[in-house]
């Protein structure tokens, strides 16, 4: 009787999965601890930057997760507060290890890629140069070079990202936003801004900045037709997103001097009025 009660009452059932998992999480300490010693030893080899051909080999990711089984997602989430620990003390090579661990524990979960290509990109960078002696006293092309190191790792990790999230619009605008924002990139930046935006799901704004991008490559021309085919395929013409677009439009079009009468003119669907 016991035992069926116990296989039936969804309180019991889940007293019995926290104990489950609290075994789980005393097992996968047991785990990192013999597996952590070799992956620093790897990171403090004396090589200014991390290879991860040896850091993979040192972890032996196909054994991790072959014991973790059910717990890599777990265990993931407890290394990535583990990341942002070496994130907050500004320790690159702790910080990019986490990284590395934590996307080939559970890859599912864009999140860890990409925040992770963030620190990479954006605040790992900053960390270099004040090593370094600080922005005043490093010179300007070592600044740049270890912008574009930091940089292409973040699109590098985010690459990886693509082989499990190949539909997710978020990954390309990652990479679009790196090479804007990061390496100053206008071309590729235009690239990837206009590969999101062509996928199913991503926001409006990545079709408009692609065009704005267009634009300061000096190819108005190019923009303005891509926005008018844009706000054609717009679902609602009332919406902020579609008269944010067709404002560009009338700028590219007063920037091309384009004749009142061939100026672009919004399609609309009107009810019909049926009579019986």
């Amino acid at each position: 009787m016991l035992n069926r009660f116990q296989a039936k009452h969804p309180f019991i059932r889940r007293i019995q999965t926290i104990f489950i998992c609290l075994a789980g999480l005393s097992v996968t300490g047991l785990v990192v601890r013999p597996i952590e010693a070799p992956v620093w030893q790897t990171v403090k080899s004396g090589q200014p930057e991390l290879n991860l051909g040896e850091l993979e080999g040192a972890v032996g990711q196909g054994v991790l997760i072959g014991v973790l089984g059910g717990f890599r997602a777990i265990f993931a989430d407890l290394l990535w507060i583990q990341t942002n620990h070496y994130w907050q003390q500004k320790d690159q090579p702790k910080t990019e290890t986490m990284i590395q661990l934590v996307t080939q524990l559970d890859p599912r979960p864009d999140f860890f890629w990409i925040n992770g290509a963030r620190m990479t990109a954006y605040d790992i960078p900053n960390w270099r140069i004040r090593a370094l002696g600080g922005y005043q006293t490093v010179p300007k092309s070592v600044q740049n070079e270890i912008d574009y190191e930091q940089a292409m790792r973040g699109i590098e990790l985010i690459q990886r990202a693509r082989e499990f999230h190949p539909k997710n619009p978020r990954m390309v605008l990652e990479i679009a936003q790196i090479y804007n924002n990061r390496l100053k990139d206008t071309e590729n930046a235009a690239k990837w801004f206009g590969k999101a935006a062509a996928m199913e799901g991503a926001p409006h704004f990545a079709a408009r900045i692609h065009a704005e991008l267009l634009r300061r490559l000096d190819r108005t021309e190019e923009a303005y037709q891509y926005l008018k085919a844009h706000h054609a395929d717009l679902p609602d013409p009332e919406s902020i997103a579609a008269q944010i677009a067709l404002e560009r439009i009338r700028d590219m079009e007063d920037e091309l001097r384009v004749p009142a009468l061939r100026r672009y003119l919004p399609t609309r669907t009107y009810r019909t009025l049926e009579f019986f």
